[in-house]
């Protein structure tokens, strides 16, 4: 078996028996995410998954690792955030904290990514945009995980969709890098797919999304992708967490405190079931990731107008869920009011 196929294979294995070990032992009752008025989930469920996914991915990240030291770095900065969201997980830490750790780790991401065969292009302004959004990506990850499914689910497809262009560009460390965390997601993902048994947790989710934006950023500066190729690929995240954001902020909303109203939370709210929100997500997240694919080997017309269509449909699912989550709290008002009583 090829190194690339231990990747895409080992760490689901790696993965799956580190969760199902973990989710009977003491671990999982401390992190045991247990439910309240923000949350779509009613039965206490552990956060453990995330140290799963972690520990089938490590030896091949690691493995990658060793044929770059800016892949190295990206992965180490994951570890210590790893750390981070752990101790967050354990006891709440304040914004104060986590915030500085992610910039922290961006700014590593940021160095690692300029190496002299691929200098840095964008100046002081483009390093600032670029530091903002990883810290971006990191905590959106994060934010779009709260149903059953979803965060596995992106991180089969989207790093999927990474190892495969890093593989068809000759990018063989970092192919296997995104290969094996996409293989580890698959491995978390039997025991999170609905009714999920275990959740991601911050550790998790906020590693992964740290990922995302930093191994994207190193992948565009070595000539594996286009700037746009992971953002499209990872696209049913970012859309639903950066409008979501934007319309809290619009709102005056305290932005940075737990809510539901992002798009898949409202969805749920409105009466669809775990099992049907993770099947549609799942669905939108392997069309983005195609489409990603297939823009990459595209013209520029044809690259172009794949963009102008999502854009459009994102709009358009915007509306409609827009809608039907107003129907919904325009019948609840309804049946809220009491039945007039009739004379006689």
């Amino acid at each position: 078996m090829s190194a690339l196929a231990s990747a895409a294979v080992i760490p689901a294995l790696i993965a799956f028996t580190v969760i199902a070990v973990l989710s009977r032992g003491r671990l999982a009752a401390r992190l045991t995410d247990r439910p309240n008025e923000r949350s779509l989930h009613v039965e206490p469920t552990p956060r453990i998954g995330g140290l799963g996914v972690v520990a089938g991915a490590l030896p091949f990240a690691a493995w990658s690792a060793a044929s770059s030291p800016g892949l190295a770095a990206i992965f180490a900065s994951a570890g210590a955030l790893l750390v981070v969201s752990l101790a967050d997980d354990l006891h709440p830490l304040p914004i104060g904290v986590r915030l500085p750790a992610h910039a922290c780790a961006a700014i590593v991401a940021i160095l690692a990514a300029s190496t002299p065969h691929a200098p840095w292009p964008w100046g002081w302004t483009g390093a600032i945009a670029a530091t903002l959004a990883i810290v971006w990506s990191t905590n959106l990850y994060n934010f779009m995980d709260g149903a059953d499914g979803l965060a596995g689910g992106m991180g089969v497809i989207g790093f999927g969709a990474m190892a495969w262009a890093a593989a068809d560009a000759g990018q063989g460390g970092l192919a296997m890098g995104c290969a094996a965390l996409a293989s580890a997601c698959a491995g978390f993902l039997v025991h999170n797919a609905p009714p999920a048994r275990v959740f991601m947790g911050d550790c998790g989710a906020i590693p992964l999304g740290f990922l995302a934006g930093a191994l994207g950023l190193h992948g565009t500066l070595a000539g594996a992708w286009p700037a746009w190729f992971v953002p499209l690929a990872f696209s049913p995240f970012v859309v639903d967490a950066t409008v979501t954001l934007a319309v809290r902020v619009a709102r005056g909303e305290p932005f940075w405190r737990a809510h539901r109203s992002h798009g898949y939370q409202r969805l749920v709210l409105s009466g669809w079931s775990k099992t049907r929100l993770a099947v549609v997500a799942w669905g939108l997240m392997a069309a983005a990731a195609a489409s990603a694919l297939l823009a990459r080997e595209s013209g520029e017309g044809e690259r172009c107008a794949i963009l102008f269509v999502w854009l459009a449909a994102y709009a358009l699912l915007a509306i409609a869920v827009g809608r039907l989550t107003r129907r919904k709290a325009q019948a609840a008002r309804v049946d809220s009011q009491p039945t007039p009583r009739i004379p006689g």
